[in-house]
């Protein structure tokens, strides 16, 4: 069936007003979006992937070409690798680790990014190209440089932004390591979730320049979107702006299989106790208590296990030794049962996180902000010289 690319025009316009209407679309923008549209940056199958429900479902362009043209211009992210390209076939793998983030996400960004004409941005994690795509267009593509650590997903995008008629700078390299040759920059932004702002980033960064990244802890998957102001004196400080949630950049996940000896025999000698502290107190996908405990329960990870039964198990693992803990609650009873293992109480220090965010009246994730440096992270409520290293 041949595609209707009238289709697919309407279905641009209307993603663009749409976006415009949320604000998520600043007018400085839209043209640049009707002209560089996210299709011609996806591949012939890609798998839609629903917030909802955290489902992906394939979609063949040559299977259904009007499903994937629907799916081309939906405001839903759009997975287009798995497991770092060693998947194979139309069904699911099992880590997506390329994408095309949601429209709205994108233009958010670029909002954020606050750019204007001459200057010069640093792109990290170039993945479908279409965001570098968008800024060349805007400033040229002489002004634009994308890095991506995965070869085939860097020749890919280059492939489409050449057949786009775009020509940003796009390297295979190591994100985190920035691109000197192209520095210094007046903007920088970052697409994959980082749990460390590389010092490269505002290394090679004009001072006034701008950091935007997807920031978080190793405590949940969740991103706060940070934008930093580069400060004279070689550090960069700013507020968080929004919850977002992003493909980790590669050299920063989490590798669940560190903890496989944390607990080799549970409960083990684990100490037990009570507690009043219910798991859903804890928080849920972008409640703002879950980041606020990553920010003051440092190299901490949670997971949380449910069973069929109405069971529930809390776990937290130390990334610096072989500290646990755990809290199980059944079904319909008050509290939790908590274990807990090794030099650090780990439930401890959550209820004494818990305990510090009620008692400041419960600040959303925007009362925020993180300042980096030779010297670390600090992260910050409402005044950045009242800061703790995370």
């Amino acid at each position: 069936m041949r595609r209707d690319s009238r289709q697919g025009s309407r279905a641009g316009e209307e993603l663009a007003r749409d976006l415009l209407e949320a604000g998520d679309l600043t007018p400085d923008w839209a043209e640049v979006f009707r002209a560089v549209p996210r299709s011609l940056f996806l591949p012939d199958l890609l798998w839609a992937h629903d917030m909802a429900t955290g489902r992906s479902a394939p979609v063949s362009r040559s299977d259904d070409p009007v499903a994937w043209e629907l799916a081309a211009y939906a405001n839903v992210p759009l997975v287009t690798q798995w497991d770092d390209g060693r998947h194979t076939g139309s069904e699911p793998g099992t880590v997506p680790t390329s994408s095309a983030s949601m429209p709205s996400v994108v233009a958010a960004m670029l909002r954020d990014l606050d750019v204007s004409e001459g200057m010069r941005v640093l792109e990290v994690g170039t993945g479908t190209g279409w965001n570098a795509g968008l800024l060349a267009h805007r400033l040229g593509g002489a002004n634009v440089v994308s890095v991506e650590i995965d070869e085939a997903v860097r020749e890919r995008a280059r492939g489409a932004l050449l057949r786009a008629g775009l020509h940003p700078v796009t390297v295979h390299g190591d994100g985190g390591d920035g691109w000197p040759d192209g520095a210094p920059y007046d903007r920088v932004i970052v697409t994959a979730g980082v749990r460390a702002v590389a010092p490269c980033w505002w290394e090679q960064s004009r001072p006034g320049g701008v950091i935007l990244a997807p920031w978080g802890t190793h405590y949940s998957d969740q991103d706060a979107l940070v934008r930093l102001t580069v400060r004279e004196d070689g550090s960069a400080s700013g507020p968080f702006l929004r919850m977002v949630e992003f493909m980790k950049l590669r050299e920063q996940r989490l590798d669940w299989n560190r903890f496989s000896g944390h607990v080799p025999d549970f409960p083990g000698d684990a100490d037990v106790s009570t507690t009043t502290v219910a798991l859903t107190d804890l928080g849920d996908r972008y409640d703002p208590v879950r980041f606020v405990i990553g920010l003051r329960v440092p190299d901490c990870a949670h997971v949380l296990n449910r069973s069929d039964e109405g069971t529930a198990r809390a776990w937290f693992f130390d990334l610096t030794s072989r500290s646990w803990a755990a809290a199980d609650v059944r079904g319909g009873e008050p509290g939790a049962v908590v274990h807990q293992s090794g030099p650090r109480r780990l439930w401890d220090e959550v209820e004494a996180a818990l305990r510090w965010w009620v008692g400041r009246g419960e600040p959303s994730h925007t009362r925020f902000g993180l300042t980096v440096s030779a010297e670390g992270q600090r992260v910050w409520l409402d005044d950045p010289a009242d800061s703790w290293a995370i």
